[in-house]
């Protein structure tokens, strides 16, 4: 069977709110365009874009599960984002511009005892992704089924808030890539490393709230990864339907 595209996925503001594409060009070295270019900074974190940080600096789906039900629209020639949440109305508004809006938008559904968004952050020099590279991330349908198995339930895929999402693989041979270049589309990757994963995957997309141990699944198979995270080594168009090949 052929390894195909079947979805990908862009964040434009880390932990708040995916968004699905048809297709994206890429370039050499970078990531998704506009995935994790903004990042919300919590009141005890120094962030302020000029470098990549970690992911304890920001407002997050590991210790915030209510922002996983997050949806985003980025409207590119305009600037704006418009957020959609169950548990609110939608907000659109310019990222680049005045961000006191958005930040009384999030906070409103946010529990009382925890980090308070303090700033929205742009990336200067590299994306917000959680490696230290700027990465796509890279996922296997059939990873995610056995997961399902495992739990004993239907879980949807976006809790993993993958990038590129990949469908005829064997389980977890996602694995095997270390090290190897994919080409998909006109577009030659390099798989660099596995994808750690967190209690983020523990919430629900729709909803929000913690519905199943993700993590306790994946520790069955020894490990707690999920998906691989790949650095782009010759840029063009990733679509919908193309085909995923070793070079």
């Amino acid at each position: 069977m052929t390894a195909t595209v079947t979805e990908i996925w862009r964040h434009p503001i880390k932990s708040h709110g995916r968004e699905k594409l048809d297709s994206v060009t890429v370039e050499a070295g970078g990531t998704i365009p506009f995935d994790r270019l903004w990042a919300v900074a919590h009141e005890r974190s120094d962030a302020d874009g000029n470098s990549w940080v970690s992911c304890g600096n920001f407002c997050r789906v590991a210790k915030l599960p209510s922002l996983m039900a997050i949806r985003a629209h980025f409207d590119e020639p305009t600037g704006q984002i418009t957020l959609c949440h169950p548990d609110t109305t939608d907000l659109t508004f310019t990222p680049d511009g005045d961000s006191t809006a958005f930040l009384e938008w999030v906070t409103a559904f946010l529990p009382d005892d925890t980090l308070k968004p303090a700033r929205l952050v742009k990336a200067k020099a590299q994306a917000f992704t959680d490696s230290d590279f700027p990465s796509i991330t890279l996922c296997n349908l059939a990873s995610h089924r056995a997961v399902e198995q495992r739990v004993g339930k239907p879980l949807s895929h976006l809790r993993w808030r993958g990038n590129i999402w990949i469908d005829g693989l064997a389980p977890w041979e996602e694995f095997d890539w270390d090290d190897r270049k994919l080409r998909i589309g006109d577009t030659i990757l390099q798989v660099r490393e596995r994808t750690d994963r967190c209690k983020s995957t523990h919430s629900n997309p729709d909803t929000g709230k913690r519905d199943a141990d993700v993590l306790g699944a994946l520790d069955s198979w020894g490990h707690q990864d999920f998906s691989v995270r790949a650095e782009v080594i010759h840029g063009g168009v990733i679509q919908t339907g193309d085909e995923v090949a070793h070079v």
